[in-house]
């Protein structure tokens, strides 16, 4: 059967089938949810906790039903989790979920299939309607970013907390995308937050907070033209170990979201509408209007190039060192285009 992420807790509260599959691209919701199965398959008596997982050298698809056949190393239940990163089986990976399924048929143990993105193609297949027939399948989608606030305030309830309608915004704005980051930002807030009730203030606080030079701050400055602070920040970021990827993150979601904007000004919107139709928060909407009025639709295709070219140097699969790459486009979007 088909469950929703948001459902599950509930749902493992009353029983616990013999299969879970959990798949999607959003490494926090997936963890929780897979987590979530394994505290219950621990409370209801799964002592053995058996991990095959398809992404390593020398894997054999044999792997899955021979666990079926073999009892617990103490004759007690367990858990066999299977990794599947690429979401998809192929024939043979098919076979032996279909043979683990018939092996296992009576057994006390539990299958938890972790996958990656699964698509609407791979829905209709034998294998996944077999294991959705045998227990229970759960698809983890994005947060979008217009459900971003919905899901913060979800967090921030469960948390204890109460929060101001622009704080919330505020906290979208800072975290739009990384809800590693997101989460990181609640646990601050439960222990800044002053009966409970979390302001403005006290997101701004908890956001400085995080180092002396700040990847928000570094951002701000390049959109506002002060090219020489921007990258002045950005090398203090590099001394006190922050990750290049989350640098990188921080101005390109920015010079995204000036992308979407000059298209929108490009076919006659006004630039604060078009910024504020973007969820822009209203306290950087004259730094989102500064840098519009510096780029066009080409300079920030160049950007995003730029930014490409960094990711690919952090990553090791392009030329150039990151920090370099990152104040290039540091300086690039401080710059006029």
């Amino acid at each position: 059967m088909r469950l929703y992420p948001e459902k599950l807790s509930g749902h493992l509260q009353q029983q616990l089938l013999p299969v879970y599959l959990i798949s999607g691209e959003e490494p926090l919701l997936v963890q929780e949810c897979c987590d979530a199965v394994r505290a219950a398959a621990r409370a209801a008596g799964c002592t053995e906790r058996e991990i095959i997982d398809t992404d390593t050298n020398g894997f054999d698809w044999n792997q899955l039903p021979a666990s079926a056949a073999g009892m617990s190393l103490f004759g007690d239940r367990k858990l066999v989790e299977l990794r599947l990163p690429s979401g998809k089986p192929g024939a043979e990976g098919s076979k032996a979920l279909l043979e683990y399924l018939e092996v296992s048929s009576g057994s006390e143990d539990i299958l938890l299939v972790v996958a990656g993105k699964i698509d609407r193609q791979s829905t209709n297949s034998k294998w996944y309607k077999a294991l959705d027939g045998a227990g229970a399948t759960i698809q983890v989608w994005p947060v979008k970013a217009q459900e971003l606030p919905r899901w913060l305030q979800q967090r921030l309830h469960a948390a204890g907390l109460e929060i101001d309608r622009d704080a919330l915004q505020l906290l979208s704005d800072r975290v739009e995308g990384n809800l590693l980051a997101a989460v990181q930002e609640v646990e601050k807030l439960k222990l800044l937050a002053e009966d409970g009730r979390v302001s403005a203030s006290t997101v701004t606080g908890a956001v400085s907070d995080n180092a002396r030079y700040n990847i928000f701050d570094m951002a701000d400055r390049a959109l506002a033209g002060d090219a020489a602070s921007s990258v002045k920040m950005l090398r203090g970021l590099r001394a006190e170990g922050t990750e290049a990827t989350v640098a990188l993150w921080s101005l390109l979601k920015d010079i995204r979201t000036l992308q979407q904007a000059r298209s929108a000004v490009d076919k006659g919107q006004r630039p604060q509408q078009a910024l504020s139709d973007l969820r822009v928060f209203q306290n950087r909407l004259g730094l989102m209007q500064s840098a519009l009025e510096r780029h066009n639709r080409g300079s920030l295709i160049r950007l995003l190039s730029q930014a490409a070219a960094a990711d690919g140097a952090i990553k090791g699969a392009g030329g150039g060192k990151p920090w370099d790459q990152l104040e290039n486009l540091a300086l690039a979007l401080a710059r006029r285009g």
